[in-house]
């Protein structure tokens, strides 16, 4: 298999630019992000309970990733701005590893795909579970978020290695 080492968005000259998307197909594009938060087993304890101080944490945050994805190219310079048809956020409660885990399935119909919205969703919805119990937890570590999948476009269906 050979991997193409060539980043579209630099130019001849070595000067970043945003990639011309405006030839490409229009098609179905997903992508699934996912990523984890780990905090002390009272933190959890709190978010399951539904007792933090600053309110509903995984519903404030679900919607705060889905905000995310829709704002990732006011975010990341070079990500094109996209209609978004569909952005599912999901959180498991994962009491044995004191974690949260956050996926995020993000969908449009057009000539980019949607990995970043995908990736910013989950980033965005960890934060801001940080955000929300960084009083009684501020040693709290987001980690392992990452690209699961992606279908659409050009180069097809991808799939990570588990």
């Amino acid at each position: 298999m050979t991997i193409d080492t060539t980043l579209t968005h630099f130019d001849s000259a070595g000067q970043a630019h945003m990639v011309d998307v405006g030839a490409k197909a229009d098609t179905q594009r997903v992508a699934v992000a996912a990523g984890t938060i780990r905090m002390k087993a009272a933190t959890l304890a709190l978010i399951v309970s539904g007792s933090a101080k600053k309110g509903d944490v995984l519903g404030i945050a679900r919607i705060a990733a889905i905000m995310g994805a829709k704002r990732t190219s006011d975010l990341v310079p070079l990500c094109h701005p996209l209609a978004l048809t569909r952005v599912t956020v999901d959180f498991e409660i994962d009491q044995p590893a004191n974690s949260v885990h956050c996926r995020a399935q993000v969908e449009t119909f057009g000539k980019t795909g949607v990995e970043m919205e995908a990736l910013t969703a989950v980033q965005i919805g960890l934060l801001t579970i940080y955000d929300m119990c960084k009083a009684v937890d501020r040693g709290m570590v987001m980690t392992d978020v990452r690209v699961l999948e992606k279908h659409g476009g050009k180069s097809g269906d991808w799939h990570a290695e588990v």
